[in-house]
């Protein structure tokens, strides 16, 4: 219904809907309920469209989809402090919204943090502006080498980026990710049976995400002599359990390349 068209149902000069909910003229009730129904999808539509707050939800669910494991990170970093130790020192995280994480390792005492943005930022926000001015975070195709020395990190922690390559991809940047640690590789991955990046947003990831079990995982880690770090696992588990953290994605920890 146009513009025009609402006005011819309120008073004149007034507003489209408040005439038509107002009116003294011979409108039907079924006419006015209909009306309001019409003016209720307009302002839905609109939120999502405009700025504010519904635009922020809407950024978010581009990036994630259903769930995301980039938030479980920000969960999870008193329970890595406590397990890792000093070893948190000079952290790197890989991964979707990694400003975000960026912004949260850095507020953590004697801890430095630089973040990899696999895909675009345009939609950044001043903070993650101010990260990227400063060279604390990059964009980068993490299909491709890291533009890093090995052993720049002391720890690098990668969540949802992993979910959207294909093995062919996974068997080099995996073993990438495990060169510029020094002391361990920590990886968020989702869980089967979550959902991630529907239909409208393949277009940003290139594919799908898949949801890989624990065990094709642990072949993986085993295909690509990569060694998981049982002395990392337990101290997490035990910093988990006094916490009462439960992860909502696999966390796989791995010893670094050397």
């Amino acid at each position: 219904m146009s513009r025009r068209q609402v006005r011819r149902v309120g008073d004149s000069g007034s507003f489209p809907f408040v005439g038509a909910l107002h009116s003294k003229s011979r409108s039907s009730p079924l006419l006015s309920v209909c009306l309001v129904l019409v003016g209720a999808c307009l302002l839905i539509g609109y939120a999502y469209s405009g700025p504010g707050m519904f635009k922020s939800i809407r950024e978010v669910s581009k990036i994630t989809g259903d769930y995301s494991c980039t938030a479980e990170v920000q969960r999870a970093i008193p329970v890595l402090k406590s397990a890792y130790g000093d070893t948190m020192r000079k952290v790197l995280h890989v991964g979707p919204e990694t400003c975000s994480v960026v912004s949260s390792l850095l507020n953590e005492e004697e801890t430095e943090a630089w973040g990899v943005e696999p895909y675009d930022v345009e939609d950044a926000d001043s903070n993650c502006k101010s990260l990227l001015h400063k060279g604390l975070v990059r964009v980068a195709d993490i299909k491709f080498p890291l533009p890093y020395r090995s052993k720049s990190f002391s720890l690098v922690i990668v969540s949802d980026a992993l979910d959207y390559l294909s093995p062919r991809y996974l068997n080099k940047t995996v073993p990438e990710l495990a060169r510029v640690a020094s002391d361990g590789v920590v990886l968020f991955a989702g869980n089967p049976g979550q959902q991630k990046a529907k239909g409208a947003e393949l277009s940003k990831f290139g594919r799908p995400a898949k949801m890989r079990s624990s065990s094709w995982w642990i072949r993986f880690f085993s295909q690509t002599n990569l060694e998981e770090n049982e002395a990392a696992i337990k101290k997490f588990e035990q910093a988990a359990s006094k916490s009462s953290y439960k992860p909502a994605c696999q966390v796989f920890h791995l010893k670094p390349l050397h």
